[in-house]
């Protein structure tokens, strides 16, 4: 039986999704489509999992955000459907609310759906609203676990989120809230001897550095932000906790924002990505 065709745009624009058949094709269909959430880390392809790089090339549709590099994206078949859901702060292109039912309907049709998700689909990435959709709808859905941003950026930098003697502890926290500041424990993320990682922190840096120096943490304790980290763009900045609004200032790309005392560590060199980047994409594909 031929599969439904799924109509979608290109990557940059989502469009509309067309799903042929009805409730016979569903019933037929059901126990052979399937989503799997794929965590594709930070963008350098060869930070993707085997597992990851299996299910892509095994795509019939690969439903990605918009932080997903076209050298991860060029790993799935050329066959295999892209539709573009990426949320950016203020834009969202779908609502979750519609991506989760996107994933279930085409999943519903028979399809092999790939929701590739940069990092990691269960840190700060909603991997478990899209899980439980799956899960109501009675599809099949199995979660691949990826690089997240905050151990490429840390790696690249040579900044260990733990090292003994000036980080005992490490913490994940968003810097981002849908109406108003973050609701964090700002105690707790102060005391010393721990490093503090931002995610979507980049517009929040002057309020994360206001409200961590009033609980205590020191102004001069190292802060390192990476943008881009992993990338060929990537920019690395070393810069001190009451330095961090500042130097915060004028990023564009996704950045992590890194405080502890162990990011003194970090080395803000940061070599041309760009050929390797090419290499490994090519290498991954044959």
């Amino acid at each position: 039986m031929a599969r439904p065709t799924v109509r979608s745009a290109s990557r940059s624009q989502v469009g509309l999704v067309a799903l042929g058949g009805g409730a016979g094709a569903h019933a037929s269909h059901l126990a052979s489509g399937r989503v799997t959430l794929v965590g594709a880390g930070p963008g350098d392809p060869e930070l993707l999992t085997i597992k990851a790089l299996k299910a892509l090339q095994a795509a019939d549709v690969v439903v990605h955000d918009g932080l997903v590099s076209d050298e991860i994206l060029d790993l799935a078949p050329v066959a295999a459907r892209r539709i573009n859901v990426a949320k950016r702060k203020s834009r969202h292109t779908l609502p979750q609310d519609d991506i989760n039912q996107l994933l279930v309907a085409l999943a519903l049709e028979g399809l092999t759906v790939v929701r590739l998700k940069g990092g990691d689909p269960f840190l700060f990435g909603r991997g478990g609203e899209e899980l439980a959709a799956c899960r109501t709808a009675g599809v099949d859905c199995a979660v691949v676990p990826g690089v997240t941003a905050a151990l490429a950026a840390s790696a690249g930098a040579g900044a260990p989120l733990t090292h003994r003697g000036s980080a005992q502890a490490v913490t994940f926290v968003t810097g981002h809230a849908a109406h108003g500041e973050p609701d964090l424990d700002w105690t707790a993320l102060a005391r010393p001897n721990q490093t503090v990682v931002v995610y979507m922190g980049v517009s929040t840096a002057g309020l994360i550095a206001e409200r961590l120096t009033a609980a205590g943490r020191a102004g001069g304790v190292p802060a390192l932000i990476v943008e881009n980290a992993s990338r060929a763009d990537e920019r690395r900045i070393l810069t001190t906790l009451a330095g961090l609004a500042v130097a915060a200032e004028g990023l564009k790309g996704p950045a992590l924002l890194m405080v502890g005392e162990a990011m003194a560590m970090a080395d803000v060199g940061v070599p041309d990505l760009s050929a390797s980047l090419v290499l490994q994409s090519a290498s991954l594909r044959s």
